[in-house]
């Protein structure tokens, strides 16, 4: 299965380089066709991706099929008690956050995250503020600059959804959720979200 370069893949190289050790676990919420897990895989001594849309994880049992330690679950990080009893060294999370319910998905990542293991979100904010509006729109024809350049796609019934949460909201859920965790917007409509679970 090929590569491809859109808005979430422009992270990836930030999320490889999160892993902190080569024997660490890692978890990929909303894995969909698994070409972030594949690449994780190369850094981490096992992986697990979980997404809810079966195509996306047929697609990524396929890309994964000769990776050793690499698992995938078919079925919802908030109820799937194939997770119950684990914990990851670092949990990823691109482009998926705003599927969910946001408090009750922190808290579900924070329970599913090791003592010291770090959390890495890529996500999206709805612009409701006025500073909102002003930086989507200063992103606008730099974003289409880039995206031309590097020829950006998808997978095929790859699930999109409109954020319902600005970015002071979730500013104020992480501050609740998970303290001392830091928020940046980013290029291409995105935010990242970073935390280590305490010791």
């Amino acid at each position: 299965m090929t590569e491809y370069r859109n808005h979430n893949t422009a992270f990836h190289s930030e999320l490889l380089a999160a892993v902190p050790h080569r024997d660490n676990s890692v978890l990929d919420i909303g894995c969909g066709d698994g070409l972030l897990l594949r690449k994780l895989a190369t850094a981490a001594a096992s992986v697990t991706g979980i997404d809810s849309d079966h195509s996306a994880v047929a697609r990524a049992r396929a890309r994964l099929a000769d990776t050793p330690d690499a698992h995938l679950v078919e079925g919802d990080v908030l109820t799937s008690s194939e997770l119950d009893d684990r914990r990851f060294d670092l949990i990823t999370c691109v482009a998926t956050l705003h599927h969910m319910p946001l408090i009750i998905a922190l808290e579900r990542m924070r329970e599913l995250l090791a003592p010291g293991g770090s959390l890495r979100i890529v996500g999206l904010s709805a612009n409701k503020t006025v500073i909102d509006r002003l930086v989507a729109g200063a992103l606008v024809l730099p974003v289409r600059v880039a995206s031309t350049i590097h020829r950006e796609s998808g997978y095929p019934g790859m699930t999109t959804e409109q954020p319902r949460e600005s970015l002071a909201d979730i500013r104020r859920a992480a501050a609740m959720v998970l303290p001392g965790s830091r928020i940046h917007r980013r290029f291409y409509y995105r935010y990242t979200l970073d935390w280590t679970k305490p010791l």
